[in-house]
């Protein structure tokens, strides 16, 4: 079902199209990140919002699958980032965990990654507060658990397109 979202009180980019989504298993995270995967292009900044275990990582596979990345994508919690090629023509992913940074377009300079930031999509965990400056076209993604005693693997997922980039997008295809 779709929703309208505010922009956070620090944005100033324009808020776009906004979806909620139940996801009831770790096959779904993944398999809403293949389909997210498709509406992706190089330059694309994805913040991932969520409590520990909440999904980011799960989506962020799917995401490589669904991008056709090379390597296992998996935590960068202690490398803080990790590029994974493409397998083909399309961009590469560049995965973040910002959790340690304090934020900024220096900040992900300084990691010295191998690639351009605006030839490849960028996944960031845990980038609100951090890396907002680094795009004013960015898809926020909050990831919350649902409560209930049944709901050990429910999440509620929250897309927001903000910017130009995502004023025209239809995310209610990733309800699928």
């Amino acid at each position: 079902m779709a929703m309208e979202a505010p922009a956070a009180p620090y944005d100033a980019a324009e808020p776009g199209p906004s979806v909620e989504i139940t996801v009831s298993s770790a096959e779904q995270m993944r398999e809403l990140g293949r389909r997210l995967a498709k509406l992706l292009r190089a330059g694309d900044l994805v913040m991932l919002t969520g409590e520990l275990g909440a999904g980011k990582t799960t989506l962020t596979r799917g995401l490589g699958e669904g991008l056709g990345v090379r390597g296992a994508v998996t935590s960068p919690t202690f490398v803080i980032a990790r590029v994974h090629p493409s397998l083909g023509d399309g961009p590469p992913l560049v995965h973040v965990d910002a959790y340690r940074l304090s934020g900024g377009l220096d900040e992900m300079e300084d990691l010295d990654l191998d690639v351009s930031l605006t030839d490849s999509v960028i996944v960031v965990e845990w980038g609100e507060g951090r890396v907002e400056e680094l795009t004013d076209d960015r898809l926020q993604v909050l990831i919350h658990r649902a409560v209930g005693d049944t709901a050990d693997e429910v999440r509620q997922v929250a897309l927001t397109g903000l910017g130009k980039r995502w004023a025209a997008a239809d995310l209610s295809v990733l309800a699928g």
